[in-house]
């Protein structure tokens, strides 16, 4: 009978102290979109061809299947505890050159993304302590 107090009282006791820890949910920044500087955006000349825009900024997020001449330009950063940032450019063209851009968001202030330090994703087939594997061939063809 004491073994059956004793197991009962440690058992509500357990319970009583678990729930007076919290683990949080880990959660990590999310980015989405094009990553949009200040340095690329102050690039941006009215009179520029596409091709020099897709140099400067890269391939626009959002381009209209029915207007082509609209670029757009959308970052998105989720921030895991803190404020939701969105960035967008909108350039437009006419006669396939750069007529008008316009600025949404605080471009001026450049976003950092953070890396974590750790180990990195698996590589199928190594060990711990093993390297990752070449990216090419090891060996030299026959001539």
């Amino acid at each position: 009978m004491q073994n059956l107090i004793k197991t009962v009282t440690f058992s509500v006791a357990l319970t009583l102290v678990s729930g007076c820890s919290y683990v949080g949910v880990y959660k990590r920044d999310l980015a989405q979109g094009n990553l949009i500087t200040q340095d690329m955006v102050s690039q941006l000349e009215t009179g520029m061809t596409k091709e020099q825009v897709r140099y400067v900024m890269g391939s626009p997020l959002l381009q209209g299947p029915f207007d082509e001449n609209r670029w757009d330009y959308v970052f998105y950063l989720d921030e895991a505890y803190d404020d939701v940032e969105e960035k967008r450019v909108t350039l437009t063209f006419q006669n396939d050159k750069l007529a008008d851009i316009e600025r949404e968001g605080d471009i001026e202030d450049d976003v950092e993304l953070s890396t974590q330090s750790g180990p990195g994703p698996a590589v199928e087939g190594s060990g711990p302590g093993d390297s990752a594997p070449a990216a090419g061939p090891s060996y030299a063809p026959e001539e």
